[in-house]
């Protein structure tokens, strides 16, 4: 099974740039979008399902702002929606969609901005979403969350670490919560195969920072310790363009 999760920056933009073209030709099982910045009925047929995939979206109350969706060859069992947190919910922020054996939580985590103006937000905002997490973890299924969740983990994670120890993404809180969430039972699924510097997800659009690789790893698939073992692969692909994050693939073992 392959799983990929992508911060399109607009799917209607990123249609215009080839979304569906990749999705047709890459042949995904499941979808996870971020940043959709739509509502399903300002929407295509095509783009609302394609290719026969079920599509599943959770908009924020703001037009052109934040939402997630889903997109899945197979029907899950059941589908929700954010985390029963108003605040956070508005935004469309988290959906959960429920297979046999797993749960798979697509999440936009809140930019905590220049200045932290948002951190107090962004670290309620992880609280939360871990607590729900282990809250799926007691029905007794696996989880995997994956998503764009705005934290460059460690300095490998950045190609230009001292310079931005004071800019979001990379604050010394954000960081520490990621560290303390990884260390509670559950597993950077990239890291799992790949200890190596210099692959990221996010490149800013100025002219030639994404040739020069210069970039953050913003864009994650965690899993739970016990699930650790159904890990195929996971990988990047850098080159494929829409957007100014690129496609993140998870391959599970049958």
């Amino acid at each position: 099974m392959k799983i990929t999760s992508w911060n399109v920056n607009g799917i209607r933009a990123a249609a215009r740039k080839d979304f569906l073209v990749w999705m047709q030709n890459f042949g995904p099982d499941i979808v996870c979008v971020q940043e959709s910045k739509a509502t399903p009925d300002q929407l295509t047929d095509e783009l609302r399902n394609p290719f026969g995939y079920h599509s599943y979206w959770h908009s924020a109350e703001k037009a052109g702002y934040s939402g997630v969706s889903i997109y899945s060859k197979k029907e899950p069992l059941t589908v929700s929606m954010g985390l029963n947190v108003p605040e956070f919910d508005l935004e469309g922020r988290v959906i959960t969609a429920e297979f046999s054996d797993f749960f798979l939580v697509n999440a936009y985590f809140p930019n905590s901005q220049r200045e932290g103006a948002r951190l107090g937000y962004k670290l309620k905002f992880c609280a939360q979403i871990y607590d729900y997490l282990e809250s799926l973890r007691s029905k007794q299924k696996h989880i995997i969350v994956c998503g764009d969740f705005n934290i460059a983990h460690r300095a490998i994670d950045l190609k230009n670490p001292k310079s931005n120890e004071n800019n979001a993404g990379f604050l010394p809180e954000e960081r520490a919560w990621m560290e303390s969430f990884i260390s509670r039972g559950y597993v950077d699924g990239f890291r799992h195969f790949n200890p190596d510097p210099g692959h990221y997800t996010w490149w800013s659009y100025r002219p030639g920072v994404r040739e020069k690789n210069i970039g953050w790893r913003l864009d994650y698939f965690v899993v739970n310790q016990d699930f650790k073992d159904r890990l195929k692969s996971v990988e990047h692909q850098p080159k494929v363009m829409g957007s100014d994050h690129c496609p993140v693939v998870m391959e599970l073992r049958d």
